[in-house]
């Protein structure tokens, strides 16, 4: 029973968190901390779940080491080979999206957000949309994000969805 509960409250949390950025293969969530203390958690959640990590890369940090600026940005990329070898031999290429990674960062109006690839979407790209892997995938992925962020919100939070994301312009 507490366990069914858990999978309705992470699939309400999805379905509440990501409808308009879901169809693009986006799914984001707001986080109400900083977006060093969002992949810190992330990072430790991760690793209590047994996932390796295979790097974690600060954008933010190279565009500064190359005199640019950008907002923080950060990807953790992240697996679990037995996971990933049962969704590549629904479909090889797939080998492409993989390892999976997770996304934080901080928009314009200074909100943080974590984000990460639908695996659904992944599926489709790569024409394998009924391989039996991808609902424990999507599954997993919606845990670690409420594990990271979802205790920090307040009850009564109403989720937005993320601002889309703007092309720069040389004019």
């Amino acid at each position: 029973m507490k366990k069914n509960l858990r999978l309705l409250l992470i699939g309400f949390f999805l379905v509440m968190t990501f409808p308009a950025w879901a169809d693009k293969g986006l799914i984001a969530a707001e986080s109400p901390l900083s977006p060093k203390e969002t992949m810190d958690r992330l990072e430790k959640v991760l690793e209590q779940k047994r996932m390796t990590i295979f790097a974690r890369i600060d954008h933010a940090a190279a565009a500064k080491s190359v005199g640019e600026t950008l907002r923080p940005t950060e990807v953790l990329i992240f697996g679990n080979p037995r996971v990933g070898t049962k969704f590549m031999e629904c479909g090889q290429t797939v080998g492409i999206d993989l390892p999976l990674k997770m996304l934080v960062w901080m928009d314009a109006s200074g909100q943080v957000w974590l984000g990460y690839e639908d695996p659904a979407s992944l599926a489709a790209r790569h024409g394998i949309s009924q391989c039996p892997v991808v609902k424990k995938i999507s599954n997993a992925l919606a845990g670690f994000v409420e594990e990271t962020v979802g205790q920090e919100r307040p009850k009564n939070h109403r989720p937005k969805a993320p601002p889309a994301p703007r092309q720069k312009t040389t004019e």
